[in-house]
């Protein structure tokens, strides 16, 4: 048996992320049409590709059906311009989508199968709300396999609350706080505009064109936090200041066996070090990123201590200190999250993953005393993902 080669992740880009929903920037806008711009600007920032030399195109979304049906991958690619030699396929694992997509491309690239493949994820959630025309087996409830309280994803963050008192809410609507100020802080560095494709707009008022995160809320304070309502159930603690908004947005990402890149003059911003799924109890997801964690960790020989830099999905602020809690970690640790989260830019499901991959990405670059970092998110109905990357630039030498 072949020795396994090693996998890089060799760029990544996304649209700017919109508000779902009739008043969103990309109302009118088809959600395979995000995932085609995607697609292309990624194409277009790495000249160095053949295309014909892409072994495979996956694309994840949650809600497969009408524009963000008909295999992704493959219509995608086709409208991207890629030859239709090359293959495409599309995936569901809810919010892990692309993660998931990117974990098994690079298993097919370690192992050989592959050279070169393109991971991506779209949800256009104003179209396509989750679990919309869903049909749940009625056999989960009457049989008592799951609450159906588990099927709310806002409530199954409540039941963190309920487990673990030391989350209050306080804690969760600080956490939302720095989010904001976070993601603004990286945008008036110039730290996120880098890796956005800018998308043409059609409204009633003519063309226009998305150029940044539409969701953020800099000016969002702990006093205004307190005075949110607690939509998931009375007397509750999760707010809307606390959970990630419903978005519109497509992400993608190359991947690569290390000899391939190098032979294609194509640079390495990350290693792919190994990854892990795990499964919860659905009625508690938030805490799917722990056990994923854990799982990858160990299979990769190293501690939690080993981790110098995490991004990490803000599904919902509880649902991250859950996560910190577990391991240690406080919450205003400068590993977690540096450039702000989902909270502020919004978590379009299925392409999130690819989100994380990017920002993470950028930060190696700058932070060259940082050998390993985490990518990992929780997802419905109980499961957690979680992909260990190191960092080519890594030098040794601790930071001031």
């Amino acid at each position: 048996m072949a020795a396994m080669r090693d996998v890089v992740f060799v760029d990544g880009v996304r649209t700017p992320f919109g508000r779902a929903g009739e008043k969103g920037m990309y109302a009118s806008t088809r959600s395979d049409d995000l995932a085609v711009k995607a697609l292309q600007g990624l194409l277009e920032r790495n000249p160095g590709l053949d295309p014909a030399r892409i072994d495979d195109v996956g694309i994840a979304a949650t809600t497969q059906q009408g524009d963000q049906g008909l295999t992704l991958g493959r219509t995608v690619s086709m409208l991207a311009g890629i030859p239709n030699t090359v293959p495409g396929f599309a995936l569901d694992r809810m919010c892990a989508g692309a993660l998931t997509v990117a974990s098994f491309m690079g298993a097919a690239i370690g192992s050989g199968q592959y050279d070169v493949a393109i991971a991506g994820g779209v949800e256009h959630m104003g179209r396509h709300p989750l679990g919309l025309d869903a049909d749940p087996n009625p056999r989960f409830v009457a049989e008592k396999l799951v609450s159906p309280e588990a099927l709310n994803m806002g409530l199954t963050a409540e039941r963190l609350h309920d487990r673990f008192p030391q989350l209050t809410k306080e804690r969760a609507d600080r956490f939302g706080m720095l989010s904001q100020q976070k993601v603004q802080a990286a945008y008036d560095r110039g730290d996120i505009q880098h890796d956005l494709v800018p998308v043409a707009l059609r409204s009633p008022q003519g063309w226009g064109l998305a150029t940044e995160d539409e969701g953020r809320r800099p000016t969002t304070t702990m006093e205004g936090l307190a005075s949110l309502k607690t939509p998931f159930r009375p007397h509750g603690r999760v707010t809307a200041g606390t959970s990630s908004p419903l978005t519109d947005g497509a992400t993608m990402s190359l991947l690569a066996g290390a000899d391939t890149a190098k032979e294609m003059g194509l640079s390495a911003k990350m290693r792919l070090v190994g990854f892990a799924f795990a499964g919860v109890a659905p009625e508690v997801m938030g805490l799917g990123p722990v056990p994923s964690t854990e799982k990858a960790l160990k299979r990769a020989g190293l501690t939690i201590d080993d981790i110098g830099l995490f991004e990490l999905n803000e599904a919902f602020a509880v649902q991250v200190l859950s996560f910190t809690d577990h391991f240690g970690i406080a919450d205003d640790d400068p590993r977690v999250n540096p450039w702000g989260g989902a909270i502020a830019l919004g978590h379009p499901l299925a392409a999130t993953g690819v989100r994380l991959m990017i920002q993470l990405a950028r930060q190696f670059a700058e932070r060259p005393d940082v050998r390993y970092g985490v990518t990992a998110m929780c997802v419905g109905l109980g499961q957690g993902g979680t992909a260990i990357w190191e960092n080519p630039h890594f030098d040794g030498k601790k930071r001031k």
